[in-house]
């Protein structure tokens, strides 16, 4: 092999990698890495999600674990590419525990960046292809047991006869995601969902909602959307394919079932979760409990002065209809980000009398110039024609450290303000406050610092700009009989008005359902510390608590986009199939709270 063609630079600097692995000799492994580094892990090494940031910290994290992984056999996976003066290429690997497949790139023959990921359990492999059911015995027997039989009794007696090792609260797409994760990993789960059936979360919300993200970027494990399934996904078609999954991947999913308590018993390692199922109260005592409300929290509504004299109606945005109940009404949408601006807009189609009020500033991009810019190499039609897999896509993603994400987005928002200079002028004409971020790295950045902030424009956006939708600035101060008023003294008039105002950390929920001081051990879900509005510091390189041990034992956290859920769900899964199994699963690395819930 050329060793100065890129795969010969890879398949060196992997060798050298290897043995100093073998060796545990501490120092060269440092002196492979250049002067800016970073080691992002996936549960392979650390049983975690973390990165590593600098030699030091590098250092550190191989001298605790690399005696319990043993890890080998590294060797390039595929062909290795050259560009802008960086080599990069995938390779696999295993250690005593698990599979493995990662990511390298180098700059002048040193690491700059360093994906591991773990891809499979040794012993507890995914049943798939050669190895899946067969789903019959074939032959004659008495007093046969068939299938649809003993699927129904698994159904009846996990919870009652059998308890479940994992209990998930929260049936949408993260829950869902992990829930056919842990199935076809044999651990028993019971997924918990408040609603009347699967996928109702999505069916319940205002009748215009439909994703902002593309197709490609939204595909559940294992069965994706078929290749005529709309770019932007209505709501109902989401809802009933969630339901539709359950069913496929056979999931214990009781509808209708509410957790009123739960406590962890540090003795015996096990929750004691009180359940309300359809009215009937059950007792689950799982090992784990997931938390897969998604990445938002309780919704936030302001509590205002007057409020109880409106004449009106008021609500959050989580419970907003649509717009037919409020033919001939004026109506306030406190709030400026997604939901606003598409409550907004379908309230503006049906003819309504609408006025929006910003707070404060949002980042606006285009649906089409986000999908160009920022999505298109990975998630597209033109990445599928490319080769470009969605679980593929997803690696290539998670191969770039938190750290390095600033320098990639700020180019595309530069390009994004160039390309929508013209709306982006008439917005501000109309009043409206726009930022692009807290340093100018657009909406990617935004959503993982604070979840929130942003709007991506489907249409709403024109309509604020040529008047269509009105709109004021300001603090909402109190309400009156007949409206809301304004910090400069202006009044609304409203018959209803709708707080698309956000909602609270993820860990609210771990509040009301177990305790506030569990809440307070766990700190703040979500967020980097990136030391910008509603991210506070210091740095963390992750995000906060999301599928990962916790400061509280068997307590996890699962949710965020379905991108997210998808991807995510695989190592959470691996995490808690390998406590299930037994095996010595020592945690590197555990974060530290910060801020309390």
């Amino acid at each position: 092999m050329d060793a100065y063609a890129p795969a010969g630079k890879v398949s060196t600097w992997l060798a050298k990698f290897s043995a100093a692995l073998d060796a545990r000799d501490i120092e060269a492994l440092k002196a492979l890495f250049g002067d800016e580094c970073y080691w992002r892990d996936l549960v392979a090494f650390t049983w975690n999600i973390k990165t590593m940031e600098g030699r030091d910290a590098i250092g550190d994290m191989a001298a605790a674990t690399l005696d319990a992984v043993n890890p080998k056999a590294w060797q390039i996976d595929g062909d290795a590419t050259e560009a802008d003066g960086v080599t990069d290429a995938w390779f696999t690997f295993e250690t005593d525990a698990v599979w493995g497949r990662g990511h390298v790139r180098l700059k002048d023959g040193a690491c700059w960046t360093l994906l591991t990921t773990a891809q499979q359990l040794k012993g507890h492999e995914e049943k798939r292809g050669p190895t899946r059911d067969h789903g019959v015995a074939h032959g004659a027997f008495r007093d046969r047991e068939t299938y649809a039989e003993a699927r129904a009794r698994e159904a009846a007696e996990l919870g009652y006869e059998a308890q479940p090792y994992v209990v998930i609260i929260g049936g949408g797409q993260g829950g869902i995601a992990l829930g056919a994760r842990l199935r076809r990993l044999d651990v028993p789960t019971v997924i918990l969902e408040k609603n009347d059936r699967a996928g109702d979360s999505w069916r319940k919300r205002y009748k215009s909602l439909c994703l902002h993200d593309p197709v490609w970027y939204d595909h559940l494990p294992y069965l994706p959307f078929p290749d005529h399934w709309p770019v932007f996904s209505p709501k109902d078609k989401i809802g009933d394919w969630l339901e539709s999954y359950t069913r496929i991947m056979e999931l214990n999913y009781w509808t209708r079932s509410m957790a009123r308590s739960a406590q962890y018993d540090e003795a015996s390692g096990e929750w004691t979760i009180v359940v309300d199922r359809d009215g009937e109260e059950v007792i689950l005592k799982p090992k784990h409990l997931v938390l897969a409300t998604g990445m938002s929290g309780v919704p936030s509504v302001p509590n205002l002065p007057g409020q109880d004299i409106f004449k009106g109606e008021r609500h959050h945005s989580s419970r907003h209809p649509g717009p037919d109940d409020y033919v001939g009404k004026k109506v306030v949408v406190v709030g400026s980000n997604n939901s606003a601006h598409d409550i907004c807009g379908a309230l503006w189609e049906a003819g309504i009398d609408v006025t929006m009020v910003q707070r404060s500033s949002t980042h606006i991009v285009k649906s089409e110039t986000l999908m160009e810019l920022a999505l298109g190499a990975l998630y597209s039609e033109q990445a599928v024609a490319n080769g470009i897999t969605t679980d593929l896509a997803d690696l290539i993603f998670a191969s770039i450290p938190y750290k390095v994400l600033p320098a990639i987005q700020r180019p595309q928002c530069d390009e994004t303000r160039k390309r929508d200079a013209d709306l982006y002028e008439r917005l501000e004409k109309a009043g409206f406050l726009l930022d692009f971020g807290a340093d100018d790295t657009g909406l990617f950045l935004k959503y993982l610092r604070r979840g929130s902030g942003y709007y991506i424009d489907v249409g709403a956006s024109e309509l604020i700009a040529n008047g269509s939708i009105k709109l004021k600035t300001g603090q909402v101060t109190h309400f009156t009989e007949t409206g809301i008023v304004l910090e400069d003294g202006t009044e609304l008039p409203a018959d209803l008005v709708v707080f698309a105002t956000g909602y609270g950390s993820m860990n609210g929920w771990a509040a009301n359902l177990i305790s506030q001081e569990v809440a307070d051990k766990v700190g703040k879900v979500w967020g980097l510390g990136s030391d910008t509005a509603k991210d506070p510091g210091p740095w963390e390189g992750e995000l906060r608590n999301m599928w990962k041990p916790t400061q509280q034992q068997a307590l996890w956290f699962h949710g965020g986009n379905l991108h997210q859920s998808r991807h995510y769900s695989q190592f959470l899964s691996l995490q808690l199939k390998a406590r299930e199994a037994g095996m010595p699963t020592p945690v590197y690395g555990v974060a530290e709270v910060h801020h309390t819930a």
